[in-house]
């Protein structure tokens, strides 16, 4: 697992527009990079809200946020447009990156073989995470105010 003060994964994913983006390149400034288990599914709309609905804050701190699934980009398109999320969002859909951070959710929502990512936000500077939270049951939400802090 990639824990604070090491450099993360050099990956790159594909965003909702079928775009490859390169990790490290992305968070050369603070950025929070904000994994999720599933788009559509109710604990992630309301993180992935909270996120959109923070957006100022996360300015304020010269911060952005990329949030990371294992979903298809056509999925990741829709789940955005439908909430209206100000950030980007990107596939992982090869689960290079869930393996990489070490955060794989296996058997998700009960379906034997079916690999998500496990709730997780890693703020990350320079390609350096600076600030980790992980949590093993999907249904628990970040700590926003100690991200906001993190990011002080």
């Amino acid at each position: 697992m990639v824990e604070v003060g090491e450099r993360i994964p050099d990956l790159t994913l594909i965003d909702t527009g079928l775009k490859p983006v390169n990790l490290m390149e992305a968070t050369k400034g603070k950025t929070v990079m904000a994994f999720f288990p599933g788009a559509f599914t109710s604990v992630c709309t309301k993180e992935l809200c909270t996120f959109k609905d923070d957006m100022s804050k996360f300015s304020s701190l010269n911060a952005n946020v990329l949030g990371i699934s294992v979903d298809g980009p056509f999925a990741n398109k829709g789940f955005k447009e439908k909430n209206s999320l100000n950030f980007t969002l990107l596939s992982d859909f090869n689960r290079t990156a869930v393996k990489a951070f070490g955060i794989e959710l296996a058997d998700f929502a009960g379906i034997k073989g079916y690999t998500a990512a496990k709730r997780a936000v890693f703020i990350v500077a320079g390609g350096v995470v600076k600030y980790k939270w992980v949590s093993d049951d999907p249904g628990v939400e970040p700590k926003y105010q100690e991200i906001e802090a993190a990011l002080a």
